[in-house]
């Protein structure tokens, strides 16, 4: 009997051990963002993604629209308009198996025409997925110019690029600068990786009830998956797109400096001469810019900006939320920058939390050329999320704050 207890006691303690480390697996883990869907997962529904964002916070997709020069995914259309019915953002991807510039270039038209046969809109990005065994063997060199052939071809069509790989690859096998990372910890609980990036991608076993096979997910650090901004030619206006629709963002405001200004949505490509990267730098509070020493741009590779800043006679493009890239290190870009006509938009950096208590979504507002909003009929925000949000604009009495390039919600929706 003695024994006995002591089996049992045992037991017990084994148990709760169990119980405790299960459960701790389960706190605070980190955020699934977005979902990676294809072919594996078979035919995706409405009612699938309508699940993964009502009840897991999904925000986004990301579908596999091609491989190579001669592989078309099947699911990639279908995945395309149920997700969109769903309220969520769409993106795609294409599996690289490059390793000359002309053949990335050949595989960015494949993706792109591709891409925009399945309904992909324009605005979205198409990241380049590169962890094959025709990368592995090349340059770092050779692997960024590919990369950065892909991601310019591409831009021809309409959509953003950049870059995926694994996290073991960066700075070993290619230069990525801000990109899409993948590394999964043994446990992602408090976890947050690669926090410079646009996206983590933790975990490649994610499971949603009611939905086959097993989902990466990742955790996104800005809205660059959750926008559609239409890359231009450095002389062109760029227009922001819901679904395939067009709204012209005719009214760039001015920057809360004097001698900052927006800039409609231009494609730079940046070189540095003297070195294998290009540096960045962040403007100061006291609007001084102090270099950032923990990453940098790869040379020869394409970046979105949508502001100029001159700072001490230097002008500078801004490439993300507080990183800018000097004028010097741009290959064949206009620096002219286009004021705001009106005096009703202010420039600012927040995060705002937006809910309708009246429905079950909040809805976007695009600004038109005549000064007036129309709604935005096929995107919408969930309920309780936040959103950084860079201007204010008031139409007709009513204060409105831009969540994308010309995606705005009204004031009465932002909580307090």
């Amino acid at each position: 009997m003695a024994l006995k207890r002591r089996i049992i006691v045992a037991l017990t303690t084994v148990m709760s051990l169990v119980l405790f480390f299960v459960c701790a697996t389960n706190v605070q883990a980190a955020r699934a963002d977005m979902v990676d869907v294809s072919n594996n997962n078979g035919a995706m529904t409405v009612a699938n993604f309508k699940d993964m964002h009502d009840n897991y916070g999904i925000k986004a997709i990301v579908t596999k629209i091609s491989e190579g020069t001669s592989f078309k995914d099947s699911t990639a259309a279908g995945n395309i308009s149920a997700a969109k019915s769903a309220g969520l953002y769409v993106n795609g991807y294409h599996y690289a198996r490059y390793s000359t510039v002309s053949g990335a270039k050949a595989e960015a038209d494949y993706a792109a025409k591709i891409a925009q046969a399945d309904g992909l809109p324009s605005g979205a990005v198409l990241a380049t997925d590169v962890e094959s065994s025709e990368q592995s063997g090349l340059s770092t060199a050779q692997n960024d110019a590919n990369n950065a052939a892909f991601m310019t071809e591409v831009a021809k069509y309409g959509y953003r690029s950049v870059i995926y790989t694994m996290g073991s690859w960066v700075g070993s096998v290619m230069t990525v600068g801000q990109g899409w990372i993948a590394s999964y910890p043994y446990s992602p609980s408090g976890q947050e990786w690669y926090t410079s990036e646009h996206a983590w991608q933790w975990s490649s076993s994610y499971t949603f009830n009611g939905s086959y096979g097993n989902f990466d997910v990742s955790e996104l650090y800005d809205n660059y998956f959750t926008s559609y901004s239409t890359p231009g030619t450095s002389s062109s206006t760029t227009t922001t797109t819901t679904d395939n629709s067009s709204s012209s963002n005719s009214s760039a405001a001015t920057d809360s400096g004097s001698n900052s200004a927006s800039v409609s949505k231009d494609v730079i490509t940046v070189n540095n001469t003297s070195s294998n990267f290009v540096p960045l730098m962040a403007l100061q509070s006291d609007g001084s810019m102090q270099r950032i020493t923990n990453r940098a741009l790869g040379n020869n590779t394409p970046w979105q900006t949508d502001q100029v800043k001159i700072v001490n006679g230097v002008t500078y493009y801004r490439v993300a939320t507080n990183e800018w890239v000097a004028a010097n290190y741009v290959k064949g870009n206009s620096s002219s920058a286009a004021t705001n006509s009106g005096s009703e938009s202010t420039s600012s950096s927040d995060v705002i939390k937006v809910n309708n208590p009246s429905s079950s979504y909040v809805r976007l507002v695009a600004l038109q050329s005549d000064g007036t909003m129309k709604e935005i009929t096929n995107e919408v925000l969930g309920n309780n999320t936040s959103w950084k949000t860079d201007q204010t604009k008031v139409v007709n009495g009513v204060t409105y704050y831009r969540v994308a390039t010309n995606e705005w919600v009204s004031s009465t929706y932002v909580a307090a």
